[in-house]
């Protein structure tokens, strides 16, 4: 049987946090829980506009986060996929954003996940954190699947991971980017989205489908 929930993954963004709990590096907006990086990210460091089809957010320099909501996962055999589009910043960063996937104790010292990201250069990361500490799966990668944001030109993006019984597939665009051992990628447990800091991207639609 198949299983298809369309996930509104930015509207946690709506309701601003409180001056409270932008101290903490954990906070509660509504059904959806939000992690910074840094502890001491303001209420300011994300905006969020309702825009449909989606939402269109924008991240300062302090405002990279995770965001995921509790009943929202995938295990077993599964494909994610998010549609997503970057807007040219002034600022001349070339940041990530894209998907969480393997989710656990995300509001806990002892958080794990991992995060397949895209950035308009071209390139792609596979990472995976734990506590503290982050390492690469696959560093930045540039291939030609991922769309360059250059110009006043948006960057359309479709990001999708299929698990299977013994490997992890990566996509852009269609176009399979890295395949890894099942055993090689934790992707069992919360899904959600990672944007960096001084981005401006609208996100269409984040779907999970069971197999």
């Amino acid at each position: 049987m198949r299983r298809t929930a369309s996930v509104p993954l930015l509207l946690f963004l709506a309701a601003p946090l409180s001056a409270q709990q932008a101290r903490l590096p954990s906070s509660r907006s509504g059904d959806w829980q939000v992690r910074y990086d840094r502890p001491n990210a303001s209420d300011t460091s994300m905006r969020i506009e309702t825009m449909p089809p989606g939402w269109h957010f924008t991240t300062n320099m302090r405002g990279s986060a995770i965001a995921w909501q509790a009943n929202q996962s995938a295990r077993g055999n599964f494909r994610v996929e998010a549609e997503t589009f970057l807007f040219p910043t002034t600022s001349g960063h070339a940041e990530g954003y894209g998907l969480v996937l393997g989710g656990r104790d995300l509001d806990a010292d002892a958080q794990s996940y991992l995060y397949f990201l895209v950035r308009g250069d071209g390139q792609f990361l596979i990472k995976h954190r734990q506590g503290a500490q982050t390492h690469d799966i696959v560093p930045w990668t540039a291939h030609p699947g991922v769309a360059r944001q250059e110009g006043t030109a948006n960057a359309r993006e479709i990001l999708a991971v299929e698990a299977a019984s013994d490997s992890v597939r990566f996509f852009v665009n269609g176009q399979q980017v890295r395949a890894l051992a099942r055993s090689a990628a934790p992707v069992d447990g919360l899904v959600g989205l990672r944007v960096n800091h001084a981005l401006s991207v609208h996100v269409t639609r984040v779907t999970v489908t069971q197999r």
